[in-house]
């Protein structure tokens, strides 16, 4: 049987409220369980929560189904990678230990028959954005996760979750008001990343990236091509590579 490789990225459960994302969680399972039947691997390329944080004795609660499904995958011996976006990056080793899922912060090369992949959730790559930049160092830097971590789950997870939401309200108005707004970022950011990351490694075919929301593929010359996976909030897209081809699809 022929082995896909299956790439999606941006599902930000939590948000808007419970019901909503249920009802993604839901779909997101359903989706695993069809690459499930010939997956050589699966690629979730960030921002698969909208806030997690790992306590020293306590996770976000919720997601059982997501958790669960993901813990028959790699029992089952299906590699599932998660590259920390934006919104994950405080996923330590909670998701590694109980479920063998394979973290990645940084991005990687990877080969999959003979082809060359360049794989980024996306995030402070290419020029500008240095207001984000600057708060993704603070995000990461380990006393500020120390000092979050001395509050009370019920208050950490709550607060989060409550800026969380409401950043990501007026995020998607904007989506909604203006798709052509991610394709001006994709081309002033993502797509300038590509073009340095083929002056240095020119062997490359596929550059896979999340973070923007706008499902897209492009072309950048007669060997390479650039892919935005897009979201599971509007779009539900996802990528499959076949050992030959990639295609972008709609669940």
């Amino acid at each position: 049987m022929q082995k896909n490789i299956y790439f999606a990225s941006d599902f930000h459960l939590g948000i808007p409220d419970h019901d909503r994302s249920l009802d993604r969680e839901k779909k997101l399972v359903a989706w695993l369980e069809m690459a499930r039947a010939d997956a050589a691997e699966i690629f979730l390329m960030g921002d698969l929560f909208d806030f997690w944080f790992e306590y020293k004795t306590a996770i976000p609660k919720g997601y059982a189904r997501l958790l669960g499904k993901l813990a028959e995958l790699t029992d089952a011996g299906i590699p599932v990678h998660l590259f920390r976006g934006n919104h994950d990056m405080w996923a330590f080793d909670y998701l590694t230990r109980e479920l063998n899922i394979q973290l990645h912060r940084d991005p990687e090369f990877r080969e999959f028959n003979g082809h060359r992949f360049y794989l980024a959730h996306g995030d402070g790559l290419g020029p500008g954005d240095h207001g984000y930049k600057f708060i993704k160092k603070v995000f990461a830097n380990r006393f500020n996760q120390w000092l979050f971590r001395l509050m009370h789950p019920d208050f950490g997870i709550r607060m989060a979750l409550f800026w969380s939401r409401k950043s990501r309200a007026i995020a998607l108005e904007k989506e909604k008001n203006d798709e052509e707004r991610n394709k001006k970022l994709i081309e002033a950011r993502i797509t300038i990343h590509s073009f340095e990351m083929l002056n240095l490694h020119p062997d490359l075919e596929y550059l896979v990236y999340g973070h923007y929301h706008f499902p897209v593929a492009t072309r950048l010359n007669d060997r390479a091509t650039q892919i935005v996976l897009g979201d599971w909030i509007t779009h539900f897209s996802y990528g499959v590579f076949d050992g030959k081809k990639f295609e972008l699809n709609s669940w």
